[in-house]
């Protein structure tokens, strides 16, 4: 993949600013039922389920998890993402415009979703919700960069393996993309994406519905490339994390915190009261206007004091860039040429989320340091603040929305938790196991226009 990648779309807004989902259109679906014919099956009962991650900031601008699904189970690549609720893949119904992906388009196969379905109606509201009972489900995904996806809603197996041990196959609602527009020349290679937003349309939301797991997530990813994601809260420690309680502003429906205030080098920026967003949906930090342009002066201010480095203009990987004598080899040696940042909220005591300078630079292939703080008010995200995937790495970060919290600490990502014995990558290879899949009679044709 090309290595100098554009800034990745920014997809929390959902139902706000950057996120619009409009349900139309008109078919009749069915429901489903689905049983594992196997003496050996046991009961997932609130359990977790844990994904290896692959992927980077730079160069390739995303993390993926595989997630297998259907009956038998087929994989897909999907890039994680806690700023948006729909899941979605690429999709044969047929596909009319599909960018070009890893595996071939997900086939559905006589399994919509009607408009009255409660998951439905969650995409966009139940007041501005018009249709009739055996409507199909249509969706339309619009986020910040113009990139977009419009399909139809449909549930398919998605078999999993839970860390208690037992293996279930749930039913889960997700969308069937078959017309998709992806802006800039290097669009993420994946077959879709995975929404882990707060809706009710989450695969989260879904599984915990059904009680498979707690209503909690959390990722650890590595700056050198993979994590993992889990689902549940079997993994989250007993101690050593730092919590923050998510905004309980009805409107913000994704994982905001605040207020927080903006430090530099330890000492005050005078930038207060700021709500922060985190979203591994998003490549880079997106800072509003009065962050961010108290964070580029205090840089600048920072450096031009020091004399060792001078700009790099003809380093277009992102809009501000610095070289220094020697070309930077790694993320590790800007350490010494630039002071860190930290968030210190105000409504907690002791509650900071630290950004060292490897948490908000880049060392492009020019050899030359970047600054991963982009302005947010230039795409239209308001006073919002986003945490992407820049700062997010190293870090064991969990979305507790049971407890109505975030929290982080500093871990070691290059390893899946509870050692290989149990959480080996084989472990989550696909699989193939007897269902008995019980399904009510349905019309075949999907009509998508």
């Amino acid at each position: 993949m090309h290595e100098e990648k554009s800034p990745r779309k920014i997809p929390f807004l959902q139902g706000f600013l950057c996120l619009l989902v409009v349900l139309l259109a008109s078919f009749p679906s069915c429901s489903f039922a689905a049983s594992r014919s196997s003496a050996t099956k046991k009961k997932a009962s609130a359990s977790s389920v844990i994904f290896p991650v692959s992927g980077n900031v730079y160069p390739k601008g995303y993390y993926q998890v595989t997630v297998n699904i259907g009956q038998p189970p087929k994989p897909y690549f999907l890039d994680i993402d806690t700023g948006s609720d729909l899941t979605w893949l690429q999709c044969d119904a047929p596909c009319t415009k599909c960018t070009p992906a890893p595996h071939s388009p997900y086939k559905p196969n006589k399994n919509l979703v009607t408009c009255k379905d409660p998951l439905c109606v969650s995409l966009h509201g139940p007041t501005s919700h018009q249709c009739e009972p055996l409507d199909q489900c249509d969706y339309q995904v619009e986020y910040a960069d113009r990139g977009s996806s419009l399909g139809v809603l449909v549930q398919d197996l998605f078999p999993l393996r839970f860390t208690n041990g037992s293996i279930s196959a749930p039913r889960l609602a997700f969308g069937c993309g078959y017309n998709q527009e992806i802006p800039g020349p290097n669009p993420p290679y994946t077959d879709g994406v995975l929404g882990l937003g707060t809706g009710k349309s989450s695969i989260l939301s879904q599984l915990n519905g059904l009680g498979l797991t707690r209503n909690v997530i959390g990722h650890c990813l590595s700056v050198q490339g993979g994590g993992f994601l889990f689902f549940g809260d079997d993994l989250v420690p007993s101690s050593g994390i730092v919590w923050t309680s998510l905004s309980s502003n009805s409107l913000e429906k994704h994982y905001s915190v605040g207020p927080a205030d903006l430090f530099f080098g330890g000492q005050a920026s005078g930038v207060k009261g700021q709500s922060i967003v985190f979203d591994s949906g998003s490549t880079y930090n997106y800072f509003n206007s009065q962050a961010y342009n108290a964070v580029v002066s205090l840089l600048k201010k920072d450096i031009n004091g020091r004399k060792q480095l001078q700009d790099a203009v003809d380093d277009k990987s992102l809009p501000i860039c610095w070289k220094a004598p020697k070309p930077f080899k790694s993320i590790l040696d800007v350490k010494s040429y630039f002071k860190p940042l930290a968030l210190v909220f105000t409504s907690a005591k002791n509650v900071q989320f630290q950004l060292q300078p490897e948490a908000y630079l880049i060392v492009t292939k020019q050899g030359n340091a970047c600054l991963g703080i982009l302005n947010g008010t230039e795409v239209g995200i308001g006073k919002f603040n986003v945490i992407g995937d820049i700062s997010l790495q190293d870090k064991l970060v969990i979305y507790d929305n049971e407890k109505q919290q975030i929290g982080w600490a500093s871990a070691n990502c290059n390893r899946l938790p509870n050692v290989d014995r149990d959480y080996s990558e084989g472990y989550y290879q696909p699989y193939s196991a007897n269902f008995n899949i019980l399904e009510e009679s349905c019309p075949a044709t999907l009509w998508l226009h």
